[in-house]
């Protein structure tokens, strides 16, 4: 027997009190490694959430600017036909740019003029005719039209491109101008903020070209290595050459940096603005004016506008703007940053919910590029995809589960589904692109051949899903359905299918979701492609919303940024309810045995 004395007193040992303290410490370790990697997985989480969303909100928004323009009945419709045909084949592009110029007198210059023309869509125009051709009587007038604005001045006006910022000014300004060029003076140091911005940039400068420097010493000392190292005159005579230009070149990089830091330490010079230097600009009743030169209290720049106000002004009545970007590190120029602050402030931009980003298709202008297209795409892919993969993944469960005898074949045809549900995706794409495109001739780029391809590659998963599911039903149903007269075939599609049919689901929306967000093998099969258009059919040309961001993320534009945010949104949105779906089926169907 038991001696419970003495069990009580090991129990109550020292020895075994402190055994008891270390499982307790083991355990509220694991406890707290748990808590912690859900801490981290979910921080990681809410980071990539808050940075798709944040980047996303760019794309929910987009720019108008309201301009007056007249339409000339000799542009659009010089026989007064009324026609919308004859009316769709005026030039409404030009319009718009002669509205521009009518607008901004001022801007002159190839240049300027091009990047006026650039702060509105060009589709714009495109609009205008619509609305032109759907209302004929508008020929002759002269409207107010919400012209959208490019993706340039839409993301300026977000202040993706930074903002300009309004200096303190006191002193009373003198201006002399000839309509060109402007010569003003500050009564007070006005400008000492704008130069010692100026200086911080100047020293700036100097540290890169130090840096730069010191890359030429060090391939100056490299290619000494490699002189001594050579073998031939020749060799030798050619790294002491490379050698001696890299010197030079260091030479002048340090010189130059010496040059600027004397410029920037000089407490009352002039200092020159370039495009590689913060945009410095004064307004004054209306007037722009650009500065090229600027000292504490002076400046030298162009005049940009129709200057014809007083030659001093009050403090109150002129300011200093600083653009502290430069123009060379920025996508939006000083006379479209000018255009539109201008356009501001009459009150003529408006923003508005982007609601052709859902409706509409893709463009290589990122202002009318839409997801609604991808959308389309995918729905026919997946309609494809889901009409060849379930009823066939179903089909091949229930026989494997059901009818096949256990052989060698069987077992081999087991293993290969099993190994297939771990390959990878591409695979499929180049099987897709071999068979059904090279030797069926399946149309590319249509969500036919997407959808037969994504078929192909989501059966392992809804074969083995159905299996588990199948199996998970207890033979008690069989043999009750067989002892009762029903055939092997009646007892496997009246009883057991439908008893199985909740986990045959959840696995076939898994499989879904999962190519659903496939990319790889679409675009083997061509499903990459640029479209415009909106497929209407399985047997259009299409294009899916995962390949559409792979497509937006390599455009050099960075308007695309805020609209592959806002797809990744989308595209996670779609997963997310997939997978709530099969959650909900699951839950809704469960019989427990």
């Amino acid at each position: 027997m038991v001696d419970m004395t003495e069990l009580a007193k090991h129990h109550g040992s020292p020895e075994s009190a402190a055994r008891m303290k270390k499982r307790h410490a083991a355990e509220k370790r694991l406890k707290a490694y748990g808590i912690a990697a859900i801490l981290i997985a979910g921080s990681a989480l809410v980071m990539l959430l808050w940075s798709v969303v944040g980047k996303a909100t760019g794309a929910l928004t987009e720019s108008y600017l309201t301009l007056p323009i007249t339409l000339e009945q000799a542009e659009i419709d010089p026989d007064n036909t009324g026609d919308p045909s004859t009316i769709g084949r005026g030039d409404f592009g030009g319009l718009t740019k002669d509205m521009l110029k009518e607008t901004f007198p001022y801007v002159s210059g190839r240049t300027n003029k091009r990047s006026m023309y650039d702060i509105v869509s060009g589709g714009g125009a495109f609009e205008l005719r619509e609305m032109v051709m759907a209302d004929p009587s508008l020929v002759g007038q002269t409207i107010d039209f919400r012209f959208l604005a490019s993706d340039i001045s839409d993301l300026y006006l977000k202040g993706s491109y930074g903002e300009m910022v309004t200096q303190g000014n006191t002193g009373v300004l003198t201006l002399e101008s000839d309509g060109k060029e402007a010569v003003i003076r500050s009564s007070a140091d006005d400008f000492a903020e704008v130069m010692a911005l100026v200086r911080r940039d100047l020293f700036s400068k100097a540290a890169f070209n130090r840096g730069q420097a010191g890359l030429q010493e060090n391939g100056r000392v490299v290619f000494l290595e490699r002189a001594e190292a050579a073998t031939n005159a020749d060799d030798r005579a050619a790294n002491i050459a490379e050698a001696a230009n890299r010197e030079a070149a260091r030479d002048r990089l340090l010189a130059l940096a010496d040059e600027i830091e004397i410029r920037a330490n000089a407490s009352n010079g002039v200092e020159e603005v370039d495009e590689d230097s913060p945009s410095i600009f004064i307004r004054a009743e209306g007037v722009w004016i650009k500065l090229s030169e600027v000292s504490n209290s002076t400046g030298v720049g162009k005049v940009i506008g129709e200057y014809e106000g007083r030659a001093e002004l009050a403090a109150d009545d002129w300011s200093v703007l600083v653009y502290e970007l430069p123009e060379s590190r920025r996508k939006v120029s000083d006379i479209q940053a000018i255009l539109l602050e201008q356009l501001d402030e009459a009150g003529l931009v408006s923003t508005v919910f982007n609601k052709r980003f859902f409706t509409s298709g893709d463009s290589q202008e990122p202002e009318l590029a839409g997801i609604w297209g991808a959308a389309v795409g995918s729905f026919w892919t997946m309609m494809v995809t889901i009409l060849l993969a379930f009823p066939i993944g179903v089909a091949a469960a229930i026989y494997l589960e059901e009818f096949a005898k256990r052989n060698m074949v069987n077992d081999f045809i087991e293993v290969n589904i099993n190994n297939l549900a771990a390959v990878p995706s591409i695979v499929f794409g180049l099987l897709g692109l071999t068979i059904f495109i090279g030797f069926f001739g399946i149309p590319r780029s249509t969500p036919l051949v997407g959808g037969i391809v994504l078929a192909v590659m989501t059966l392992p998963t809804i074969i083995i899903a159905a299996r588990a599911s199948i199996a998970a039903v207890p033979p008690s149903i069989r043999d009750a359905a067989l002892g009762i007269g029903a055939s092997k075939l009646q007892t496997s599609f009246h009883h057991v299918l439908p008893l199985s049919m909740p986990g045959i689901l959840t696995g076939t929306i898994i499989g879904m979701a999962r190519a659903l967000g496939e990319t790889a093998p679409l675009i083997i099969v061509g499903m990459v492609a640029f479209i415009a258009d909106v497929p209407g059919g399985p047997k259009s040309d299409a294009t899916v919303i995962p390949a559409q961001l792979y497509l937006w993320a390599d455009f050099p534009e960075r308007a695309f940024e805020a609209r592959t945010s806002a797809a990744i949104l989308m595209l996670l949105i779609f997963l997310i309810l997939m997978n709530g779906l099969a959650v909900f089926l699951r839950k809704k169907f469960e019989r427990r045995w």
